[in-house]
């Protein structure tokens, strides 16, 4: 088979495998990046979270990721429920994490296409991440023509939305790329920035990530400060705000993925549940299903649970 034949096999299987969308750009240093890249760590703009300021050049280069690299191959998956939290609650959770951690989901599905590709076209060297490793992800998926990024930094999939993970397979197969996506999908519209309460898009494309709902509430260790407390909105666990006033997501569908159907406690408790929280219901409800919100710690849950409930008693 020829390269071009491979790839459009690629992208069927890629759908059959459950995700929304596949492309593939040229592996290469992404040159154009760096300089935005230093500058927002330089900022601070990543608070607590020292670890993006490491592997700097593999951040931009997959050939330090796969020796060899060629390709890049990028896709989505659809996170976006069918179920929503008892209506009413004050403590909200990032739609992400409804079901099971995505990591393992999206790695095996990525393995699977790996093996795929080796069946047409000979061993390869190749490796798959998803969020877990030094790379640029929607700078690929962009290079790769699924889509672009919004003023919120939120990938956008025209006509689908932004609930959506990124998953990347770099190989040392050559690819034909697809063209990268390259259209302005915000023009003059700014109701992510209008709409943030704690101001972390400070600019179109640009996040202090330190002001974030999502970092206040997963990423930072300690509990929230006392001047952000108010701000975060009833959220306990990440934050959805600039995706729920997107225009692009009144296209959101819900997905089909039995592995990321909501746990019980998200779609059943209320207030009251999650403040008399147990250690022993976190660790039953929580990490032993694998879910996402058991990136932090009991501790840390409470707090934000804390945070989001001192307006009042919860019945």
């Amino acid at each position: 088979m020829k390269s071009p034949e491979i790839k459009e096999a690629l992208k069927s299987k890629a759908l059959e495998l459950g995700f929304a969308a596949c492309g593939v750009a040229r592996s290469r240093r992404l040159r154009h990046q760096e300089g935005f890249l230093r500058d927002w760590l330089q900022a601070g703009y990543q608070g607590r979270m020292s670890y993006m300021a490491n592997h700097f050049e593999k951040r931009t280069d997959p050939g330090l990721l796969v020796p060899g690299a060629v390709s890049v191959v990028a896709v989505a998956l659809n996170y976006f429920p069918a179920e929503e939290q008892p209506s009413g609650t004050r403590c909200r959770v990032s739609r992400y994490s409804f079901g099971r951690d995505y990591h393992d989901i999206i790695k095996a599905k990525l393995h699977d296409l790996a093996a795929y590709l080796e069946g047409m076209a000979g061993q390869h060297q190749y490796r798959v991440f998803t969020d877990s490793a030094p790379i640029l992800e929607r700078s690929w998926a962009q290079e790769a023509g699924l889509g672009g990024v919004g003023k919120n930094t939120c990938f956008i999939i025209p006509r689908k939305g932004s609930y959506y993970f990124l998953g990347e397979m770099i190989t040392n197969i050559p690819l034909e790329a697809d063209q990268p996506f390259e259209k302005d999908l915000c023009g003059t519209c700014v109701r992510c920035i209008e709409a943030c309460p704690t101001g972390a898009i400070i600019a179109p494309g640009k996040l202090d990530a330190s002001k974030c709902i999502s970092y206040l509430t997963i990423e930072l260790k300690d509990n929230i400060p006392e001047n952000m407390r108010k701000k975060c909105r009833g959220w306990i666990f990440g934050c959805d705000i600039c995706q729920e006033v997107c225009p692009h997501n009144r296209h959101a569908s819900a997905h089909h993925h039995k592995e990321l159907r909501a746990l019980t406690p998200i779609t059943r408790w209320s207030d009251h549940d999650w403040l008399s929280m147990t250690k022993e219901d976190y660790r039953e409800h929580f990490r032993k299903t694998g879910s996402a919100i058991a990136r932090v710690k009991y501790e840390k849950l409470m707090d934000n649970i804390r945070c989001a409930t001192a307006d009042g008693d919860c019945q």
